[in-house]
């Protein structure tokens, strides 16, 4: 006799809620001559010459599994990066460990560092697969609202008031996605002091760092006594527009980097080989390509930003990543309508705020990493539209 399947998905992942991105990229992948803002990630093609290290190693033989750390070759050029960045010093050898992506890197870090019951802190909005990745690790989500008054800055006073004899660590995402968002110094002092406090750990995933405009970024690493308390994330695909290549990093110290190795080896093995090649050719050689394209999209910002304020959506200036996040509640419409009539009435689509955390509602994500004329295409379909509602 045949006996039924008792399960075959386990509770917690029944659980965790799908992502309100994908039901609304689901509507875009639908609906032809759409305008999109939508998507996170740069219109750039990746540089020639980063491609041309890709194909060269590829032809070279180099096939086969690099050490479970990474090519040594890049992970010498990530701590170069980091301490020409940063002033902080990681061991090649011992200390970086090059992973599939940014996100994976965040997943081996929380899965090595919390227990079950432990608390981390994160920023509401906040990227979306932030909560996500704590819940899986078997720790619990924290929320910290912030606010377009506030410029959506993540507060020491307001992480103070979550903290509890739970918290294990802060997660920090400046500049934030889906915000611009950026800290100020007095931000990032105050954590790290709170840190240093309360005995936390610090996630920080500095993916858009080389994205800021107006002012160079500052990190939580540039604070005192914060190294050895820190994961630094980071990875390729913003900056020099290899979205598709999954190619990030962990900094971490020793002793906690070799446990979040130990969950990677088992799991992905090493990073895509080539991918790692082309890695260290845009450390190498691509700062031009870095140039070029943020001058780009911070001219892209300004147009942006400009026009959503004079329709009437009200918009901080965002001054890092690429996105705009207007308010849209004046319209009289919650942000998931708004989004579903804007791409139905006028083809161009944005992202619900509300897909990013209960504190995004009432905005939308409005990504400028397109060309400037689509840029101001969009702009003016938007208007016509907001102004139907008006």
């Amino acid at each position: 006799m045949k006996h039924p399947i008792r399960r075959l998905a386990s509770q917690r992942v029944r659980a965790l809620p799908a992502s309100g991105i994908r039901r609304f990229f689901d509507l875009i992948a639908a609906t032809e001559g759409v305008i999109s803002l939508g998507v996170g990630e740069p219109d750039f093609v990746t540089p020639d010459h980063i491609r041309e290290a890709a194909i060269r190693s590829i032809r070279d033989g180099e096939t086969h599994y690099t050490s479970n750390y990474g090519l040594h070759r890049l992970r010498e050029a990530i701590a170069a990066q980091v301490e020409r960045q940063r002033g902080v010093t990681y061991d090649p050898a011992r200390e970086i460990l090059v992973t599939v992506g940014v996100s994976e890197a965040l997943d081996l870090a929380l899965r090595a560092s919390t227990e079950a019951g432990d608390e981390v802190i994160v920023a509401d909005p906040s990227y979306v697969a932030y909560a996500p990745a704590i819940l899986l690790s078997g720790a619990t989500v924290v929320p910290v609202a912030t606010d377009a008054a506030a410029g959506f800055r993540l507060r020491a006073a307001d992480v103070a008031r979550a903290i509890t004899p739970r918290t294990r660590a802060l997660l920090i995402g400046f500049p934030n996605n889906p915000t611009g968002a950026v800290l100020e110094p007095e931000d990032l002092a105050g954590i790290a002091a709170l840190a240093r406090e309360h005995d936390l750990l610090v996630y920080t995933d500095e993916i858009y760092d080389r994205l800021v405009y107006g002012a160079p970024h500052r990190s939580i690493l540039d604070e005192p006594g914060m190294r050895e308390r820190t994961v630094y994330l980071n990875g390729f695909s913003k900056a020099y527009a290899m979205t598709g290549w999954r190619v990030g990093y962990a900094c971490a110290p020793a002793e906690l980097l070799e446990q979040m190795m130990k969950i990677h080896q088992y799991t992905v093995m090493s990073g895509p080989t080539p991918s790692q090649f082309a890695a260290l050719e845009a450390y190498t050689h691509g700062e031009d390509d870095v140039l070029r394209m943020i001058a780009e999209y911070d001219r892209r910002r300004k147009l942006v930003w400009s026009r959503f304020n004079a329709m009437g959506l009200e918009c901080f200036e965002p001054r890092g990543a690429f996105y705009c996040f207007p308010k849209v509640s004046g319209t009289g419409l919650s942000d998931e309508v708004f989004s579903e009539r804007l791409l139905q009435e006028e083809k161009v689509a944005v992202v619900p705020g509300s897909a990013f955390g209960e504190h995004g509602a009432g905005h939308v994500r409005a990504c400028y990493a397109t060309s400037y004329e689509k840029l101001e295409e969009a702009c003016e379909r938007m208007a016509r539209f907001v102004g139907r509602l008006a």
